[in-house]
Protein backbone atom coordinates (compact mmCIF):
# COMPACT_ATOMS: atom_id res chain seq x y z
CA UNK A 1 0.00 0.00 0.00
CA UNK A 2 2.74 2.19 0.26
CA UNK A 3 1.26 4.61 3.05
CA UNK A 4 3.10 8.04 3.28
CA UNK A 5 2.24 11.78 4.15
CA UNK A 6 3.90 15.02 2.81
CA UNK A 7 4.26 17.42 5.89
CA UNK A 8 4.39 20.70 4.11
CA UNK A 9 4.62 24.37 5.90
CA UNK A 10 2.81 27.90 4.27
CA UNK A 11 6.37 29.32 4.00
CA UNK A 12 10.02 28.67 5.40
CA UNK A 13 10.43 29.29 9.66
CA UNK A 14 7.13 27.86 10.41
CA UNK A 15 8.44 24.59 12.23
CA UNK A 16 7.74 22.34 9.80
CA UNK A 17 11.06 20.72 10.18
CA UNK A 18 10.89 20.78 14.16
CA UNK A 19 7.05 18.93 14.21
CA UNK A 20 8.62 16.61 11.17
CA UNK A 21 11.52 15.15 13.10
CA UNK A 22 8.91 15.35 16.29
CA UNK A 23 6.40 13.42 14.29
CA UNK A 24 9.19 10.84 13.19
CA UNK A 25 11.23 10.71 16.82
CA UNK A 26 7.07 9.75 18.26
CA UNK A 27 5.74 7.13 15.48
CA UNK A 28 9.41 5.32 15.87
CA UNK A 29 9.04 5.27 19.67
CA UNK A 30 6.26 3.97 19.34
CA UNK A 31 7.08 1.00 17.13
CA UNK A 32 6.96 2.16 13.55
CA UNK A 33 9.11 1.38 11.05
CA UNK A 34 9.14 4.93 9.84
CA UNK A 35 10.97 5.87 6.28
CA UNK A 36 11.85 9.20 6.07
CA UNK A 37 12.24 11.33 2.68
CA UNK A 38 12.70 14.98 2.24
CA UNK A 39 11.74 17.06 -0.81
CA UNK A 40 14.84 19.27 -2.00
CA UNK A 41 18.48 19.41 -2.59
CA UNK A 42 18.85 19.19 1.31
CA UNK A 43 21.84 17.10 3.52
CA UNK A 44 21.30 18.75 6.71
CA UNK A 45 17.47 18.06 7.69
CA UNK A 46 17.88 14.01 6.04
CA UNK A 47 20.71 14.02 8.78
CA UNK A 48 18.04 14.73 11.63
CA UNK A 49 15.70 12.11 10.21
CA UNK A 50 18.33 9.15 10.17
CA UNK A 51 18.87 9.84 13.50
CA UNK A 52 15.43 9.67 15.34
CA UNK A 53 14.41 6.94 13.11
CA UNK A 54 17.51 4.78 12.35
CA UNK A 55 16.63 4.85 8.70
CA UNK A 56 19.18 6.22 6.09
CA UNK A 57 16.37 9.45 4.74
CA UNK A 58 16.41 10.04 1.30
CA UNK A 59 16.33 13.12 -0.93
CA UNK A 60 13.16 13.61 -3.64
CA UNK A 61 13.70 16.66 -5.96
CA UNK A 62 11.99 16.86 -9.00
CA UNK A 63 14.13 18.95 -10.78
CA UNK A 64 16.93 16.20 -10.91
CA UNK A 65 14.08 13.64 -11.26
CA UNK A 66 11.66 12.75 -13.04
CA UNK A 67 8.07 11.32 -12.09
CA UNK A 68 9.08 7.57 -12.87
CA UNK A 69 12.36 8.54 -11.30
CA UNK A 70 11.08 9.82 -8.09
CA UNK A 71 8.50 7.11 -7.81
CA UNK A 72 11.38 4.90 -8.09
CA UNK A 73 13.68 6.30 -5.44
CA UNK A 74 10.17 6.82 -3.48
CA UNK A 75 9.59 3.04 -3.44
CA UNK A 76 13.00 1.49 -3.46
CA UNK A 77 13.53 2.81 0.21
CA UNK A 78 9.26 2.95 1.21
CA UNK A 79 9.02 -0.77 0.24
CA UNK A 80 10.98 -1.84 3.56
CA UNK A 81 8.69 0.17 6.03
CA UNK A 82 5.41 0.76 7.21
CA UNK A 83 4.82 4.36 6.60
CA UNK A 84 6.24 7.32 5.04
CA UNK A 85 6.92 10.61 5.25
CA UNK A 86 8.21 13.59 3.23
CA UNK A 87 9.18 16.47 5.07
CA UNK A 88 8.88 19.23 2.26
CA UNK A 89 10.91 22.24 1.39
CA UNK A 90 9.78 25.97 1.97
CA UNK A 91 6.55 27.02 1.23
CA UNK A 92 3.92 24.69 0.04
CA UNK A 93 3.89 25.69 -3.51
CA UNK A 94 7.54 27.00 -3.68
CA UNK A 95 9.90 25.34 -6.63
CA UNK A 96 12.45 26.68 -8.84
CA UNK A 97 12.69 29.94 -9.44
CA UNK A 98 9.94 30.74 -7.07
CA UNK A 99 7.61 30.44 -9.95
CA UNK A 100 7.38 26.57 -11.32
CA UNK A 101 5.99 23.51 -9.65
CA UNK A 102 9.22 21.90 -10.75
CA UNK A 103 11.33 20.94 -7.21
CA UNK A 104 8.46 22.17 -4.84
CA UNK A 105 6.31 20.25 -2.08
CA UNK A 106 3.44 19.88 -4.15
CA UNK A 107 5.27 19.32 -6.95
CA UNK A 108 6.50 15.92 -5.27
CA UNK A 109 2.67 15.18 -3.50
CA UNK A 110 1.21 15.51 -6.50
CA UNK A 111 3.54 12.47 -8.19
CA UNK A 112 3.10 10.34 -5.15
CA UNK A 113 -0.66 11.17 -4.62
CA UNK A 114 0.76 12.14 -1.04
CA UNK A 115 -2.11 13.25 1.60
CA UNK A 116 -0.62 16.62 2.74
CA UNK A 117 -0.40 17.99 6.70
CA UNK A 118 0.27 22.05 6.19
CA UNK A 119 1.82 23.44 8.74
CA UNK A 120 1.21 26.68 10.22
CA UNK A 121 2.31 29.31 13.02
CA UNK A 122 -0.72 30.29 14.14
CA UNK A 123 0.87 32.21 17.17
CA UNK A 124 -0.67 35.68 16.04
CA UNK A 125 -3.85 34.36 14.42
CA UNK A 126 -7.52 33.51 14.90
CA UNK A 127 -9.60 33.53 12.36
CA UNK A 128 -7.23 34.62 9.68
CA UNK A 129 -5.19 31.03 10.14
CA UNK A 130 -8.84 29.24 8.57
CA UNK A 131 -8.11 32.31 5.58
CA UNK A 132 -4.72 31.47 5.14
CA UNK A 133 -5.37 27.54 5.17
CA UNK A 134 -8.20 28.13 2.72
CA UNK A 135 -5.98 30.13 0.07
CA UNK A 136 -3.81 26.91 -0.06
CA UNK A 137 -5.97 24.73 -0.05
CA UNK A 138 -7.85 26.29 -3.33
CA UNK A 139 -5.36 27.24 -5.17
CA UNK A 140 -4.80 23.44 -6.27
CA UNK A 141 -7.75 21.91 -6.20
CA UNK A 142 -6.26 18.87 -7.17
CA UNK A 143 -3.64 18.81 -4.30
CA UNK A 144 -4.48 16.25 -1.31
CA UNK A 145 -3.66 19.17 1.24
CA UNK A 146 -6.12 17.06 3.66
CA UNK A 147 -4.63 18.15 7.23
CA UNK A 148 -2.99 20.92 9.21
CA UNK A 149 -1.05 21.11 12.42
CA UNK A 150 -0.81 24.39 14.00
CA UNK A 151 2.35 25.70 15.85
CA UNK A 152 3.27 28.12 18.20
CA UNK A 153 0.07 28.38 19.98
CA UNK A 154 -0.46 29.60 23.40
CA UNK A 155 -2.88 28.08 25.20
CA UNK A 156 -4.99 25.34 24.57
CA UNK A 157 -8.41 27.90 24.47
CA UNK A 158 -6.55 29.23 21.53
CA UNK A 159 -6.25 26.02 19.34
CA UNK A 160 -9.82 24.94 20.13
CA UNK A 161 -10.76 28.44 18.78
CA UNK A 162 -9.11 28.32 15.15
CA UNK A 163 -9.75 24.12 15.42
CA UNK A 164 -13.45 25.07 15.08
CA UNK A 165 -13.35 27.95 12.54
CA UNK A 166 -10.85 25.08 10.51
CA UNK A 167 -13.30 22.20 10.84
CA UNK A 168 -16.70 24.03 10.46
CA UNK A 169 -15.60 26.48 7.33
CA UNK A 170 -12.70 24.31 5.57
CA UNK A 171 -13.63 20.58 6.18
CA UNK A 172 -10.40 20.02 6.57
CA UNK A 173 -8.65 18.03 9.86
CA UNK A 174 -7.09 19.77 12.09
CA UNK A 175 -4.18 17.11 13.80
CA UNK A 176 -2.89 19.14 16.74
CA UNK A 177 -0.23 21.60 17.60
CA UNK A 178 2.83 22.71 19.40
CA UNK A 179 2.45 25.08 22.59
CA UNK A 180 5.14 28.38 22.24
CA UNK A 181 8.20 27.22 23.51
CA UNK A 182 11.29 29.42 23.10
CA UNK A 183 13.32 26.13 23.78
CA UNK A 184 12.24 24.46 20.62
CA UNK A 185 14.77 25.56 18.16
CA UNK A 186 17.68 24.13 16.13
CA UNK A 187 20.62 25.91 16.28
CA UNK A 188 21.79 27.31 13.46
CA UNK A 189 24.61 28.47 11.02
CA UNK A 190 25.48 29.97 7.49
CA UNK A 191 24.28 26.89 5.65
CA UNK A 192 21.32 26.41 7.79
CA UNK A 193 20.56 24.02 10.94
CA UNK A 194 23.58 22.82 12.50
CA UNK A 195 24.11 19.37 11.36
CA UNK A 196 23.61 15.95 13.76
CA UNK A 197 27.18 14.95 14.15
CA UNK A 198 27.68 18.65 15.73
CA UNK A 199 24.86 19.10 18.37
CA UNK A 200 25.85 18.05 21.53
CA UNK A 201 22.47 18.79 22.98
CA UNK A 202 20.35 17.30 20.46
CA UNK A 203 19.64 13.96 21.96
CA UNK A 204 17.69 16.26 25.04
CA UNK A 205 16.04 18.02 22.46
CA UNK A 206 14.45 15.34 20.80
CA UNK A 207 13.15 13.58 24.08
CA UNK A 208 11.50 16.94 24.76
CA UNK A 209 9.81 17.76 21.27
CA UNK A 210 8.92 13.58 21.35
CA UNK A 211 7.10 14.19 24.40
CA UNK A 212 5.14 17.26 23.24
CA UNK A 213 4.35 15.50 20.21
CA UNK A 214 2.55 12.67 21.58
CA UNK A 215 1.13 15.29 24.57
CA UNK A 216 -0.51 17.80 21.86
CA UNK A 217 -0.52 16.26 17.83
CA UNK A 218 -2.74 13.40 17.04
CA UNK A 219 -0.60 10.88 15.30
CA UNK A 220 -3.51 8.05 15.12
CA UNK A 221 -4.87 10.80 12.85
CA UNK A 222 -2.05 10.72 10.99
CA UNK A 223 -1.48 7.72 10.29
CA UNK A 224 -5.24 7.34 9.34
CA UNK A 225 -4.61 10.03 6.03
CA UNK A 226 -1.51 7.93 5.76
CA UNK A 227 -2.94 4.88 4.94
CA UNK A 228 -5.53 5.99 2.85
CA UNK A 229 -3.66 5.98 -0.15
CA UNK A 230 -3.39 3.84 -3.45
CA UNK A 231 -0.46 1.31 -3.83
CA UNK A 232 2.39 3.40 -5.76
CA UNK A 233 3.85 1.52 -8.71
CA UNK A 234 6.94 2.87 -11.26
CA UNK A 235 7.63 2.15 -14.75
CA UNK A 236 11.46 3.49 -14.02
CA UNK A 237 14.73 2.17 -15.02
CA UNK A 238 15.80 -0.08 -12.30
CA UNK A 239 18.31 2.55 -11.01
CA UNK A 240 19.14 0.41 -7.77
CA UNK A 241 19.64 -2.89 -9.74
CA UNK A 242 22.42 -1.57 -12.18
CA UNK A 243 25.00 -5.24 -11.44
CA UNK A 244 22.08 -7.44 -12.75
CA UNK A 245 21.43 -5.17 -15.59
CA UNK A 246 25.26 -5.29 -17.23
CA UNK A 247 25.60 -8.84 -15.79
CA UNK A 248 22.63 -9.97 -18.28
CA UNK A 249 24.53 -7.57 -21.03
CA UNK A 250 27.37 -9.80 -20.76
CA UNK A 251 25.67 -13.13 -20.65
CA UNK A 252 23.92 -11.99 -24.01
CA UNK A 253 27.36 -10.92 -25.12
CA UNK A 254 30.16 -13.72 -23.60
CA UNK A 255 27.81 -16.61 -23.59
CA UNK A 256 26.46 -18.94 -21.49
CA UNK A 257 29.84 -20.20 -19.19
CA UNK A 258 30.55 -17.07 -19.04
CA UNK A 259 27.46 -16.46 -17.31
CA UNK A 260 27.93 -19.41 -15.32
CA UNK A 261 30.90 -17.86 -14.03
CA UNK A 262 29.24 -14.93 -13.57
CA UNK A 263 26.33 -16.52 -11.08
CA UNK A 264 29.49 -18.08 -9.44
CA UNK A 265 31.05 -15.16 -8.29
CA UNK A 266 27.83 -13.08 -7.09
CA UNK A 267 27.17 -15.78 -5.03
CA UNK A 268 30.11 -16.00 -3.33
CA UNK A 269 30.33 -12.09 -3.29
CA UNK A 270 33.06 -11.29 -5.79
CA UNK A 271 31.36 -8.98 -8.09
CA UNK A 272 32.38 -6.08 -6.55
CA UNK A 273 34.71 -4.35 -9.60
CA UNK A 274 35.99 -1.63 -7.76
CA UNK A 275 36.69 -0.39 -4.17
CA UNK A 276 35.93 3.73 -3.83
CA UNK A 277 36.65 6.05 -0.91
CA UNK A 278 34.29 7.77 0.84
CA UNK A 279 35.37 10.01 3.28
CA UNK A 280 32.43 10.61 5.90
CA UNK A 281 32.80 12.03 9.23
CA UNK A 282 31.94 15.91 10.83
CA UNK A 283 33.73 17.43 7.99
CA UNK A 284 32.33 15.34 5.55
CA UNK A 285 28.89 14.12 5.35
CA UNK A 286 27.02 15.46 2.64
CA UNK A 287 25.72 12.48 0.32
CA UNK A 288 22.74 11.49 -1.36
CA UNK A 289 22.24 8.28 0.42
CA UNK A 290 20.93 6.93 -3.19
CA UNK A 291 23.84 8.25 -5.18
CA UNK A 292 26.26 5.66 -2.33
CA UNK A 293 23.41 3.03 -3.32
CA UNK A 294 23.65 3.70 -6.83
CA UNK A 295 27.29 3.50 -6.35
CA UNK A 296 27.01 -0.03 -5.31
CA UNK A 297 24.70 -1.03 -7.93
CA UNK A 298 26.71 -0.74 -10.54
CA UNK A 299 29.76 -2.71 -8.34
CA UNK A 300 31.79 -0.66 -6.29
CA UNK A 301 32.64 -1.35 -2.75
CA UNK A 302 32.65 1.89 -0.54
CA UNK A 303 35.16 2.22 1.64
CA UNK A 304 34.62 4.88 4.32
CA UNK A 305 37.46 6.75 6.10
CA UNK A 306 37.46 9.49 8.10
CA UNK A 307 39.86 12.52 7.06
CA UNK A 308 39.76 14.30 10.94
CA UNK A 309 41.40 10.56 12.35
CA UNK A 310 42.61 8.61 9.65
CA UNK A 311 45.80 8.79 8.54
CA UNK A 312 45.75 6.42 5.80
CA UNK A 313 43.41 6.31 3.24
CA UNK A 314 41.68 2.86 2.73
CA UNK A 315 43.11 0.41 -0.32
CA UNK A 316 41.12 1.70 -2.85
CA UNK A 317 40.87 2.48 -6.82
CA UNK A 318 39.70 5.68 -6.63
CA UNK A 319 37.77 8.80 -3.68
CA UNK A 320 34.78 10.15 -3.77
CA UNK A 321 34.97 13.67 -1.62
CA UNK A 322 31.17 14.55 -1.36
CA UNK A 323 30.22 17.93 0.60
CA UNK A 324 30.06 18.74 4.53
CA UNK A 325 31.61 21.70 6.66
CA UNK A 326 35.43 21.30 6.19
CA UNK A 327 35.81 24.95 6.46
CA UNK A 328 34.79 24.35 10.43
CA UNK A 329 37.40 21.68 11.36
CA UNK A 330 40.69 23.25 8.80
CA UNK A 331 42.98 23.36 11.63
CA UNK A 332 41.98 19.33 12.50
CA UNK A 333 42.47 18.38 8.72
CA UNK A 334 45.11 20.63 8.56
CA UNK A 335 47.03 18.73 11.11
CA UNK A 336 46.81 15.59 9.76
CA UNK A 337 49.98 16.01 7.30
CA UNK A 338 50.09 12.18 6.68
CA UNK A 339 46.64 11.51 4.60
CA UNK A 340 47.18 14.51 3.13
CA UNK A 341 50.69 14.14 1.87
CA UNK A 342 49.38 10.64 0.31
CA UNK A 343 46.25 12.06 -1.19
CA UNK A 344 48.31 14.37 -3.16
CA UNK A 345 50.54 11.39 -3.96
CA UNK A 346 47.61 9.05 -5.04
CA UNK A 347 46.63 11.51 -7.26
CA UNK A 348 49.57 11.91 -9.03
CA UNK A 349 49.53 8.78 -9.96
CA UNK A 350 46.45 9.00 -11.44
CA UNK A 351 43.52 7.83 -8.71
CA UNK A 352 40.60 8.91 -9.94
CA UNK A 353 39.30 11.65 -7.59
CA UNK A 354 36.11 13.21 -7.58
CA UNK A 355 35.19 16.06 -5.16
CA UNK A 356 32.14 17.84 -4.71
CA UNK A 357 31.75 21.47 -3.13
CA UNK A 358 33.47 20.46 0.41
CA UNK A 359 35.75 17.84 -1.03
CA UNK A 360 37.09 21.25 -3.39
CA UNK A 361 37.87 23.04 -0.71
CA UNK A 362 39.84 20.19 1.01
CA UNK A 363 41.67 19.62 -2.19
CA UNK A 364 43.19 23.43 -2.44
CA UNK A 365 46.11 24.51 -1.40
CA UNK A 366 45.11 27.06 1.29
CA UNK A 367 41.64 27.85 3.22
CA UNK A 368 41.69 30.96 5.01
CA UNK A 369 38.61 30.75 7.35
CA UNK A 370 36.22 33.21 8.92
CA UNK A 371 38.04 34.80 10.92
CA UNK A 372 41.05 35.48 8.08
CA UNK A 373 43.26 32.47 9.73
CA UNK A 374 45.06 30.64 6.91
CA UNK A 375 45.53 26.74 6.53
CA UNK A 376 47.30 24.13 4.23
CA UNK A 377 45.01 21.67 3.39
CA UNK A 378 46.16 18.97 0.24
CA UNK A 379 47.19 21.22 -2.41
CA UNK A 380 46.27 19.88 -5.76
CA UNK A 381 44.38 22.33 -6.59
CA UNK A 382 46.31 25.25 -7.28
CA UNK A 383 44.50 27.95 -5.70
CA UNK A 384 43.52 29.43 -2.17
CA UNK A 385 40.02 29.10 -0.94
CA UNK A 386 38.38 32.05 1.34
CA UNK A 387 35.23 31.92 3.32
CA UNK A 388 33.19 34.68 3.24
CA UNK A 389 30.05 35.80 5.23
CA UNK A 390 27.47 35.88 2.24
CA UNK A 391 26.42 33.04 -0.12
CA UNK A 392 28.88 33.08 -3.11
CA UNK A 393 26.36 30.55 -4.98
CA UNK A 394 22.57 29.23 -4.51
CA UNK A 395 20.19 27.17 -6.79
CA UNK A 396 19.87 25.11 -9.43
CA UNK A 397 22.33 24.86 -11.91
CA UNK A 398 22.79 23.42 -15.74
CA UNK A 399 26.18 22.34 -17.10
CA UNK A 400 26.96 22.42 -20.35
CA UNK A 401 29.94 19.90 -20.65
CA UNK A 402 32.60 21.07 -22.83
CA UNK A 403 35.73 18.81 -22.31
CA UNK A 404 35.85 14.94 -21.53
CA UNK A 405 36.02 14.39 -17.19
CA UNK A 406 35.66 11.62 -14.86
CA UNK A 407 31.56 11.67 -14.92
CA UNK A 408 30.59 13.35 -18.34
CA UNK A 409 31.88 13.30 -21.98
CA UNK A 410 32.06 16.92 -24.28
CA UNK A 411 28.46 17.60 -25.27
CA UNK A 412 26.81 16.32 -22.48
CA UNK A 413 24.46 18.23 -20.48
CA UNK A 414 23.78 17.90 -16.57
CA UNK A 415 21.85 18.90 -13.42
CA UNK A 416 23.40 20.40 -10.21
CA UNK A 417 22.55 22.38 -7.35
CA UNK A 418 25.11 24.62 -5.57
CA UNK A 419 25.24 26.35 -2.32
CA UNK A 420 28.50 27.40 -0.28
CA UNK A 421 30.14 30.46 0.98
CA UNK A 422 33.17 30.47 -0.25
CA UNK A 423 35.47 31.36 -3.14
CA UNK A 424 38.56 29.63 -5.10
CA UNK A 425 40.88 32.29 -5.73
CA UNK A 426 44.45 32.50 -7.16
CA UNK A 427 44.20 29.97 -9.83
CA UNK A 428 46.99 30.01 -12.02
CA UNK A 429 46.66 30.65 -15.99
CA UNK A 430 46.02 27.40 -17.85
CA UNK A 431 43.53 25.91 -15.16
CA UNK A 432 41.64 23.54 -17.11
CA UNK A 433 37.73 23.33 -16.46
CA UNK A 434 35.16 21.16 -17.98
CA UNK A 435 31.53 23.03 -17.39
CA UNK A 436 29.76 26.11 -18.60
CA UNK A 437 27.36 26.75 -15.87
CA UNK A 438 24.30 28.63 -16.41
CA UNK A 439 21.23 29.29 -13.40
CA UNK A 440 22.14 29.82 -9.73
CA UNK A 441 22.85 33.10 -8.38
CA UNK A 442 25.93 33.98 -11.00
CA UNK A 443 26.97 34.56 -13.95
CA UNK A 444 25.40 32.87 -17.65
CA UNK A 445 28.25 31.35 -18.76
CA UNK A 446 31.00 30.81 -16.15
CA UNK A 447 33.40 28.45 -15.99
CA UNK A 448 33.10 25.40 -13.66
CA UNK A 449 34.55 22.02 -12.78
CA UNK A 450 38.38 22.05 -12.89
CA UNK A 451 40.48 19.23 -13.88
CA UNK A 452 43.62 18.37 -12.35
CA UNK A 453 45.52 15.04 -12.68
CA UNK A 454 42.73 12.72 -12.73
CA UNK A 455 40.59 14.61 -10.32
CA UNK A 456 37.22 17.02 -11.12
CA UNK A 457 36.35 19.32 -8.61
CA UNK A 458 33.56 21.28 -8.53
CA UNK A 459 31.17 23.51 -7.23
CA UNK A 460 28.34 21.50 -7.75
CA UNK A 461 26.13 18.74 -5.77
CA UNK A 462 24.97 16.07 -8.64
CA UNK A 463 22.47 13.49 -7.99
CA UNK A 464 23.30 10.53 -9.95
CA UNK A 465 19.48 9.22 -10.77
CA UNK A 466 19.31 12.04 -13.02
CA UNK A 467 22.02 10.70 -14.89
CA UNK A 468 22.97 7.25 -14.38
CA UNK A 469 25.75 7.70 -16.71
CA UNK A 470 27.76 9.77 -14.55
CA UNK A 471 27.83 7.26 -11.93
CA UNK A 472 29.40 4.28 -14.19
CA UNK A 473 31.57 6.95 -16.21
CA UNK A 474 33.28 7.20 -12.72
CA UNK A 475 33.32 3.95 -11.57
CA UNK A 476 34.84 2.67 -15.35
CA UNK A 477 37.90 5.07 -14.23
CA UNK A 478 38.33 3.73 -11.11
CA UNK A 479 37.94 0.27 -13.18
CA UNK A 480 40.69 1.64 -15.30
CA UNK A 481 43.10 2.53 -12.78
CA UNK A 482 42.89 -0.83 -11.09
CA UNK A 483 43.37 -2.27 -13.92
CA UNK A 484 46.61 -0.01 -15.05
CA UNK A 485 48.54 -0.67 -11.61
CA UNK A 486 48.14 -4.63 -12.35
Amino acid sequence: MNPRITMAGTASGVGKTTITIGILAALTDLGYQVQPFKVGPDYIDPGFHSLVTGRKSRNLDSYFMDSETLKEVFLNAAGRAELSVIEGVMGLYDGKKGLEMEGSTAGIARTLDSPVILVLDAGKMAQSAAALVAGYKNFDPELRLEGVILNNIGSSGHYAMIREIMEDRLEIRVLGYLPRNEKLVFPERHLGLVPVTESGELAEFVSHLKELVKDHIDLEGILSLARRTEPLSSTGRNIFNRVSQLQQEKKQQEGKQEWENQKENEASGKNIQVSLGVPYDEAFNFYYQDNLDILEGYGAQLEYFSPLQDERLPEVDGLYLGGGFPENFLAELAANRRLKEEILEKAREGLPIYAECGGLIYLAREVSNFKGENFPLVGLIPGRVVMGDSLQAMGYVRAEVWRDNLLSRAGDEIKGHEFHYFRLIDLPEGVEYCYKLYGGRNSEGRKGGIIVENTLASYLHLHFASNLNLAERLLQHCQDFKNYRK
